[in-house]
């Protein structure tokens, strides 16, 4: 059965939506919680997973408009995760959305978009 996860946002972590049935990961919001790790404990469990199987095509947007190093440390993880397991036939795009003038994100992005090697990661300013 496929996995369906959505979680509101709260003061201080962001909106969560995994659709496993449409290939699909959103983080929407801010985040800086104390103990973000647990938050995002759910996730990288599913993405140990699922990113083993055959998913052909995989999405992940992801529109923060503010996190803190933790939660910088945590994105930097599940990228270059998502990025050993990009293939020919698993292929894996990164829309990382944001606003013209917030430089602190756009750049965090840029410094991501140098790492990884296989996966799409567009720079989406809106």
């Amino acid at each position: 059965m496929a996995l369906y996860l959505e979680k509101e946002k709260t003061t201080s972590t962001p909106y969560l939506l995994i659709d496993e049935k449409k290939s699909y990961l959103k983080l929407e919001g801010r985040s800086f919680h104390e103990n973000i790790t647990d938050f995002f404990k759910e996730i990288f469990d599913w993405l140990d997973v699922y990113l083993t199987t055959d998913f052909g095509f995989f999405t992940f947007d992801l529109e923060m408009d503010y996190f803190n190093s933790a939660t910088s440390k945590l994105l930097h993880n599940m990228l270059m995760k998502m990025d050993r397991y990009t293939t020919d036939k698993n292929k894996i795009i990164v829309n990382w959305i944001t606003t013209e003038d917030n430089d602190i994100i756009i750049e965090c992005g840029e410094d991501l978009l140098d790492e990884v090697e296989k996966l799409t990661f567009n720079m989406v300013i809106k």
